[in-house]
């Protein structure tokens, strides 16, 4: 700045005798003679200050030895925190340069290319990608690899079919280890998926709905008359199922007896029970034995329009939607006595159970629970027996 005090306007209080510009006589003025200009001093107008000793130039400070790389890491940090796409990392990181909020050294181009450090680890087959080296994979990304620590989580929507691996107590994010949009949910694509990531080296628990377990463990799936991979739980036995609580125990999947076709592809002892769909199966139940005509089952049609009549008939709810019955008083003054009984009973399961809190006195709650779907009338589903029967079966803690 080539003034210590730079040139001070405000509002002149008069044209005539406190304006600047209105004061500056510029009659007659050329290029040769404009030096003679005679410019006012007034109060709307101060003039600048030069340096002087008094008011020297100032120095500029030493400049920070900061490391482009700490930069980096903490908009690492900022990008992983927003879960951001690589274009969307890409256009923050160029935004935050331009606002000079960016150290000028710091790289913002690197998220074009971020994922090239792992795709070493994985393969492309004809039909799906898989991860060859889940140690060095999880070891890449800085953390020490214990299999114990993990459970191995399979899945199908209607394009793909996906195993992830989560971590017990879900401290540290989730890891796709293979995926495929052409294999469908079938017994030989469990055994293709097993194979490739080498499941009997690491043997994690195995988690995932009814369906996939029935299909790692070779049972035959549908409505079959053994469905419980644990015991003979005969399901079209309905006279026993709410009576009989313990059952023939299955020593041995073996494929021909008792609805198993196959060979299991992995130990009954490493399965984990779904707890969601668990959850889902007593609202089916209880939705179910609802009469079509009471007040609780229309007041479930008006409040959710949106929903196929089937599908409400079917007991079909997702677990956003119950939790919204769970808050809805006004459900509640619908039902009736027994109704009630067995809508709280599900609703202390749910959150004395089923969640990440268990209660020391949840087999109590259980057992109101089962007691109460009785007295209800609703049919014992394979869910319903887990809990019945096996329910020392359930980890400590479902919601991890």
């Amino acid at each position: 700045m080539p003034f210590a005090v730079p040139m001070i306007w405000r509002e002149p209080m008069c044209h005539l005798s406190d304006c600047y510009f209105c004061m500056t006589k510029i009659d007659g003025i050329t290029k040769k003679n404009k030096s003679s200009i005679a410019y006012p001093d007034v109060p709307s107008a101060i003039r600048p200050v030069p340096h002087s000793e008094d008011l020297p130039v100032p120095v500029p400070l030493e400049i920070l030895d900061s490391s482009s790389d700490n930069d980096s890491n903490d908009l690492d940090d900022l990008i992983r925190d927003l879960n951001l796409p690589k274009s969307s990392s890409e256009i923050l990181a160029s935004r935050l340069k331009q606002k000079n909020l960016l150290l000028p050294e710091a790289n913002i181009s690197k998220y074009r290319t971020r994922e090239q450090d792992l795709l070493k680890f994985f393969h492309l087959q004809p039909s799906f990608v898989y991860c060859g080296n889940i140690p060095g994979l999880i070891e890449k990304l800085g953390v020490k690899y214990n299999p114990e620590e993990w459970r191995l989580f399979i899945d199908s929507s209607k394009r793909s079919l996906k195993g992830v691996l989560l971590h017990n107590g879900n401290k540290l994010a989730c890891i796709p280890v293979t995926h495929s949009f052409q294999l469908k949910e079938t017994y030989d694509s469990m055994k293709v998926f097993l194979d490739a990531l080498n499941y009997t080296m690491h043997r994690w628990l195995i988690c995932g709905d009814l369906k996939v377990i029935s299909l790692l463990l070779g049972q035959q799936g549908g409505y079959t008359k053994y469905p419980c991979f644990l015991c003979l739980w005969d399901s079209r036995a309905d006279a026993r199922h709410y009576v009989q609580k313990v059952w023939s125990h299955r020593d041995h999947l073996v494929p021909g007896s008792h609805n198993v076709i196959q060979e299991p592809l992995v130990d009954s002892n490493d399965v984990l029970l779904p707890p969601l769909h668990i959850k889902l199966g007593l609202m089916k139940n209880f939705v179910k034995a609802l009469p079509k005509d009471c007040g609780s089952f229309l007041y479930l049609v008006e409040k959710f329009p949106a929903i196929s009549d089937a599908k409400i008939k079917g007991g079909i709810f997702v677990g956003p939607q119950i939790r919204e019955l769970f808050k809805d008083d006004e459900f509640l003054k619908e039902l009736s006595s027994l109704q009630r009984k067995a809508w709280l009973s599900f609703r202390d399961v749910v959150e004395s159970f089923l969640g990440n809190h268990k209660v020391d006195n949840y087999a109590d709650i259980v057992e109101r629970l089962i007691e109460n779907y009785k007295m209800l009338g609703a049919r014992m589903s394979i869910k319903i027996h887990f809990l019945h029967s096996h329910l020392n079966y359930f980890p400590k803690n479902l919601g991890h």
